[in-house]
């Protein structure tokens, strides 16, 4: 934990969620793009000849895009009824965790949208692999390499 700042904890909560808003932004955009390519998608003329696993695919993905963004919408309406209460760390605490569930299924998201774009494009097993690869590049960059950094510097300071 970082003292050194002298703030008071009123202080600190409102800081702690300025940045989780800034980090929000950045998510919510992901998000966006990606449900906006899924609403269109079931409407191009190729989406009819689409078999039952790749249908099934793009209904989880779909819900997996919608559940996301709920969750990284979320913070917004804790934040607007909780406002003025006295309980900015709560919503803070509260807010990180749905972000966190929303980058989860936002992971989740691009894997399933890589894996039927790969399916149709380049086949099942070669969707498979590179959706692995999309899955496993999100839980790197977004779990692991921070959780690393985080015993790192946690043994720094």
């Amino acid at each position: 934990m970082d003292d050194t700042r002298n703030e008071t904890p009123l202080e600190r909560a409102d800081r702690n969620f300025a940045e989780l808003l800034q980090e929000l932004r950045v998510l919510q955009t992901g998000v966006q793009i990606l449900f906006a390519f899924l609403l269109t998608l079931a409407f191009t003329p190729r989406f009819p000849s689409l078999d039952s696993v790749q249908r099934g695919i793009y209904v989880v993905t779909l819900l997996l895009a919608v559940c996301a963004a709920m969750l990284l919408i979320a913070p917004a309406a804790v934040h607007r009824v909780l406002f003025g209460r006295g309980v900015k760390r709560l919503i803070v605490e509260v807010s990180a965790r749905l972000a966190g569930c929303g980058m989860s299924l936002l992971a989740l998201a691009f894997t399933g949208s890589v894996l039927l774009i790969g399916d149709v494009v380049v086949g099942r097993a070669a969707g498979f692999a590179v959706a692995g690869g999309v899955l496993a590049g999100c839980v790197g960059l977004w779990a692991a390499m921070p959780w690393r950094l985080r015993r790192r510097s946690a043994r720094r300071w």
